[in-house]
């Protein structure tokens, strides 16, 4: 992170860490860079370091040097999407006979990349809990290189206490990674917490107008930064320029919206716990979330994420969602508009019949920054 900007207070970061005015037009937004090669000055005569968009482009640089700044890490990167960026930050810290600990709810896209992907080419992992610390504990064997963790996780909305198992990972002197995808950094900062590397999908809250896919790690540690630029580079799964520059765009309302994003999310878990067709409402706001003691240590608010289960089953549950209006029924989430969605047939179908298989009965939301009283009304026709 900057010198220039680790002593000033997010909102400001957001706006300003790598959005540098134009040198030679004075432009307060940083332009696009819709380029491929660059001019060199003689052989090897770069200008700022930059030969080729796959290796550098100036408006990925402004958006990785401004996702290190708000992670407080040493090294941002950005890349097409989240799983783009999970696939990197993999094949750079394991190798065939490898083991990692994931977590028993997870994004199912997470989920597929390990069982049908990862595991081919000699990486095993196991399923652990992480909200229970033995469980992890339990699951490091000799072969682990890595701890996975998502707080809050999707869609369960479980919350993970970083800090013990960061001790957990440096006794075994394994990585801890965090999906910091349903927080942000505005609300949560795994690395000052002792995570080693934390993961993006810029497609969520920090693009946040379902207009733009894109995914990020970054590092703690340089060294490990470097490793992982070095494998981003040979691989090739970059943000585009433009993709870049919208993710900026994003970023500088980031603080606004996750405060209105948890102000209404609050409001419509609270009409939820009172609805009599809802049996369950899963949202770290609430006391009564096995981990809200531990999310009010380490998030700031509790975030726009919420699921729940209703009366009737799985055909209920769908119902619910069809018959929703104001909330778009779709996948993805984290932009201004709601939506819902039925995880065990949209998001997560692809973790049914595993250990991370979903309830029949639940429904996700991702709640806007709409009026929330609007969005109450919807749910309470929904529901019937």
């Amino acid at each position: 992170m900057s010198d220039q900007h680790n002593h000033q207070n997010f909102e400001t970061r957001a706006i300003h860490a790598g959005n540098t005015a134009d040198p030679l037009t004075g432009a307060v937004v940083p332009p696009i860079y819709q380029v491929s090669t660059y001019k060199q000055d003689g052989v090897g005569g770069l200008r700022g370091g930059y030969e080729y968009s796959r290796s550098a482009n100036p408006t990925r640089t402004a958006l990785e040097e401004n996702l290190a700044a708000l992670e407080g890490g040493r090294r941002g990167l950005a890349f097409a999407s989240g799983l783009a960026a999970e696939d990197c930050l993999l094949r750079t810290l394991l190798a065939p006979g490898d083991h990692v600990v994931i977590p028993n709810d997870a994004y199912g896209g997470t989920f597929r990349l390990f069982a049908k992907v990862v595991q081919r080419w000699g990486v095993d992992f196991s399923v652990a809990d992480t909200s229970d610390i033995a469980s992890v504990r339990g699951a490091i064997n000799d072969r682990t290189k890595l701890i996975w963790v998502e707080t809050p996780s999707n869609p369960l909305l479980g919350i993970t206490d970083i800090e013990a198992v960061a001790g957990i990972a440096r006794q075994a002197g394994v990585k801890l990674v965090v999906d910091n995808t349903f927080a942000s950094p505005y609300l949560q900062q795994p690395l000052a917490l002792g995570a080693d590397v934390v993961v993006h999908s810029l497609t969520k809250y920090m693009g946040g107008h379902s207009d733009v896919v894109g995914g990020a790690l970054i590092a703690a540690d340089a060294e490990l930064g470097e490793e992982l630029a070095y494998h981003q580079n040979a691989m090739g799964a970059v943000a585009g320029p433009f993709d870049s520059w919208i993710v900026l765009r994003g970023i500088k309302t980031l603080a606004v919206r996750m405060d209105r994003h948890s102000e209404n999310a609050t409001k419509v878990a609270d009409f939820l716990t009172r609805h009599p067709k809802v049996t369950q409402v899963l949202y770290p706001g609430l006391a009564e979330h096995p981990g809200h003691e531990i999310a009010a240590k380490q998030m700031r608010s509790f975030g726009g994420m919420i699921s729940f289960r209703v009366e009737g089953g799985e055909d209920a549950a769908v119902g619910v969602c069809n018959r929703a209006k104001l909330f778009t029924l779709g996948e993805s989430l984290g932009g201004v508009e709601s939506l819902i969605e039925h995880p065990g047939r949209m998001t997560h179908a692809s973790v049914a019949g595993s250990a991370l298989e979903v309830p029949a009965d639940l429904v996700r939301l991702s709640v806007g920054i709409e009026n929330a009283d609007d969005l109450i009304a919807d749910l309470r026709e929904a529901l019937g």
